[in-house]
């Protein structure tokens, strides 16, 4: 289904003919995107399930029509141009309707304009999806005065997101997947080890751990079979590593690929659905990964059993070391520049566990994670400088970020837990939230 959008005039009666001409140019540039509904007066009501109106042709008559623009509940968006952009001549009508309570949506490229069609596409679509997170024993496993402290296993959190987004978020057992997962016929791994095994690259697993690892992948994928709707799906995979011998790093890899499926380590909700923000309204790769700010000294050293943190030209009061499971973190093969599966490097899982060995690009990346309003973003610019490597420790291949300040981060940073965006996606996602209703804070 693709979002419908209402296009409005400022005329009482017959539009100007510069109002159809641009919205044939709108229709063209975006309805592969969005539906476009017959033209209405400003002052008529939004019929029930319009995304959100759009204003082809501004012009004088909407100081005369603040009434009218104020009885809209949905976005705004001002696309006056045959490049499908804002007019600059448009300025001081958004900054006279801005100061009097109405906020309006003005891309200032067409990129932007598809990003908030996007965005409107995937507000809809989550109110039809699910999110399945497996657990059992929250905090009670291997870490428990780390894994208690969680907000997103919390059940104000669950319906928060679902109040928010409209969304299901479904809670299943982990140790029931498991034994789904034993039970997968060997016949069955057998064959998916001929087709994906070529296919992706890997180094150290045994075959005990190989063939467990794709038990598991096809348990979780006759899971989401069963499943309509399913973006998300996350695993209590370190806290409660003794119910399992393996780990669902292969998997969400190999789910993401062929079905498109989001993941969250941990069972980490807020992370799940900001990879889906992000990547749903723009395309761009994103990862989840462990944050260890260089500010936060010792704290960070000790946890990834680090000697000192990576040597910097400046300024290391600006720089964070990202690591998650010993490597930098879950990306999945098309996302990434470099990737090898490995065998495990945490203490706290079993032998036979694997993990991806991956990297982004260097260059600007973008921070971002949902904070515990459910309607916010906190975004942060970085560079991601280098990439550490650390001996017979818990950061084997760790990334470097730079960021502008570092204190102000620390202050203000949602979570650990971070997602990590290829590129400066700022300016979008500021116009992707707007269309979705949700803040941006920035960092």
């Amino acid at each position: 289904m693709k979002p419908r959008l209402l296009p409005v005039y400022l005329e009482d009666e017959t539009p100007e003919p510069d109002f159809y001409t641009q919205l044939a140019v709108l229709k063209e540039l975006t309805s592969e995107l969005v539906d476009w509904l017959d033209p209405a007066p400003i002052g008529a009501p939004v019929p029930p399930g319009v995304a959100a109106v759009a204003v082809p042709d501004m012009n004088g008559r909407a100081y005369r029509k603040l009434a009218e623009f104020r009885r809209i509940e949905v976005p705004i968006l001002v696309i006056t141009t045959e490049f499908g952009t804002v007019s600059m001549w448009d300025w001081e009508i958004r900054d006279f309707l801005r100061r009097r309570g109405v906020a309006t949506i003005a891309p200032t490229s067409l990129t932007e304009t598809l990003d908030v069609c996007r965005a409107l596409a995937l507000k809809d679509e989550l109110a039809r999806s699910t999110m399945v997170a497996y657990l059992d024993d929250l905090g009670a496993g291997m870490q428990p005065w780390i894994f208690k402290r969680f907000y997103w296993w919390e059940d104000e959190c669950v319906n928060d997101m679902q109040d928010a987004f409209g969304l299901t978020i479904q809670r299943r057992s982990f140790r029931e997947l498991v034994a789904r997962a034993a039970a997968v016929p060997e016949e069955r791994v057998a064959a998916a080890a001929d087709r994906i095994w070529p296919q992706t690259p890997h180094t150290g697993l045994t075959s005990r751990a190989q063939a467990e690892a794709l038990q598991l992948y096809l348990a979780l994928s006759d899971e989401a079979d069963e499943t309509p709707g399913v973006i998300a799906m996350g695993i209590n995979c370190l806290n409660e590593s003794a119910t399992s011998v393996t780990t669902p790093c292969l998997a969400w890899n190999l789910l993401y690929q062929e079905r498109g499926i989001l993941w969250g380590c941990e069972s980490d909700l807020t992370s799940m659905i900001t990879e889906t923000l992000v990547h749903k309204s723009f395309g761009a790769p994103v990862m989840m990964t462990n944050l260890y700010p260089f500010l936060m000294g010792d704290a960070a050293i000790r946890h990834e059993r680090i000697p000192y943190f990576p040597a910097v030209d400046s300024e290391p009061e600006n720089h964070i070391l990202v690591a998650h499971c010993g490597f930098f973190g879950l990306v999945p093969q098309p996302m990434a520049s470099q990737w090898t599966l490995r065998n495990k490097v945490l203490a706290i899982v079993d032998e036979n566990a694997n993990m991806i060995d991956a990297r982004f690009p260097e260059g600007p990346t973008t921070i971002v994670k949902i904070a515990s309003d459910m309607r916010t973003l906190a975004v942060c610019p970085a560079e991601l400088t280098k990439y550490e490597q650390f001996k017979e420790s818990d950061c084997l291949n760790g990334a470097v970020l730079k960021v502008a300040d570092g204190y102000r981060y620390v202050e203000m940073l949602p979570s650990h837990h971070a997602v990590l965006a290829t590129g400066d996606l700022r300016r979008r996602l500021e116009v992707a939230c707007a269309a979705l209703g949700m803040n941006v804070l920035a960092i």
